[in-house]
């Protein structure tokens, strides 16, 4: 019932994102370092078959957009790129800057007048015909089998670009690969934060090792970035078997496990007090997409337990885990 209910809240969360009703965290970032940011976890989840090349901008390119969502968007289109090149092929992702006028939008009703960063991101894979083209944005649906895919990453990317004032371009035909063109408007105001580094307001680590025990390889990978950003060593599982292997097998410190609530086995708590039973000293952060109160109730969470609400930004990760770590030093 719960990893119902963890699939239905996650479904719930993208759809109000795709409303426009997801409450967000927009900073100032690069495009370019926040892509460098990322490009590690990306090889991961494309696989080895896959060549993925980066081809960066040549000039800053700051805009406004929470780095959480910035993470999702390019992660959701790489995770479609993947899928439409199969085993082998290539993925190109680039950056840029365009500004459109008025007569450049007439033919295009897509597209909006402004200056504009884009993120682009392009497969050599089979493509897609124009009905298919036409669709591939709507919520639920998908080319994939029964039971691959829910249809709903590509509506995220596009209720999270239209949420933060941006259009997309897409180019595609079979047999001839597929072209995302993100566009996001170009910030002309203060650009101190646009490094791409989302660090500034969240308190850093200190060389801690942190246990990620998720099931979800895509959240498993957006974690583990999240957390070298912030300083920390990561160790992942995706099993509960995995991580309780790994308690009890690694020889240097684990200081905090961060594990989902609804996993397959066992649930987040029990696995929590064997871990524990393992390694005393440890802390616990739970995180979960389902309500916490719900979780509470159900007596798969404790009252009062380190909880993260899915999906969370970086700042809201890096104190929650200050706040296990230092409790005499974080307010709670």
């Amino acid at each position: 019932v719960l990893h119902a209910a963890e699939h239905s809240a996650g479904i719930t969360r993208q759809l109000l994102a795709f409303a426009r009703q997801q409450p967000i965290s927009p900073e100032v970032l690069d495009l370019n370092a926040a892509v460098d940011g990322l490009l590690k976890m990306l090889g991961r989840l494309i696989g080895d078959g896959v060549r993925l090349v980066w081809r960066p901008g040549a000039e800053v390119l700051p805009v406004v957009l929470d780095p959480a969502q910035f993470d999702q968007i390019l992660a959701n289109l790489c995770v479609n790129a993947r899928d439409a090149v199969g085993a082998s092929g290539t993925i190109t992702i680039e950056t840029g800057r365009v500004c459109y006028t008025a007569d450049d939008c007439a033919n295009r009703p897509e597209r909006l007048a402004g200056d504009f960063a884009v993120l682009t991101v392009r497969d050599d894979g089979c493509g897609m015909d124009r009905v298919t083209r036409e669709r591939i944005f709507e919520p639920f649906f998908t080319t994939k089998p029964m039971g691959e895919g829910t249809g709903l990453g590509l509506a995220m990317v596009y209720g999270t670009v239209h949420q933060n004032r941006g259009f997309i371009e897409v180019e595609s035909a079979p047999g001839e690969g597929t072209v995302f063109r993100i566009h996001l408007p170009h910030h002309t105001g203060a650009t101190a934060a646009a490094t791409g580094d989302s660090t500034t307001a969240a308190p850093m680590g200190r060389g801690e090792t942190v246990l990620v025990v998720e099931d979800d390889p895509l959240l498993l990978g957006l974690v583990r970035q999240m957390l070298g950003k912030l300083g920390y060593a990561v160790h992942e599982a995706d099993t509960p078997a995995a991580a309780l292997a790994l308690a009890a097998h690694h020889d240097g410190d684990l200081d905090v496990v961060l594990t989902d609530v609804v996993l397959p086995e066992m649930d987040g708590r029990d696995l929590a007090d064997r871990i524990r039973a393992l390694r005393p000293s440890i802390r616990v952060v739970f995180m979960s997409g389902y309500a916490p109160g719900m979780l509470t109730d159900r007596g798969v969470l404790a009252q009062g337990a380190a909880f993260l609400q899915k999906p969370f930004p970086l700042h809201q990760l890096a104190r929650r885990l200050r706040q296990v770590l230092d409790p005499a030093d974080t307010p709670s």
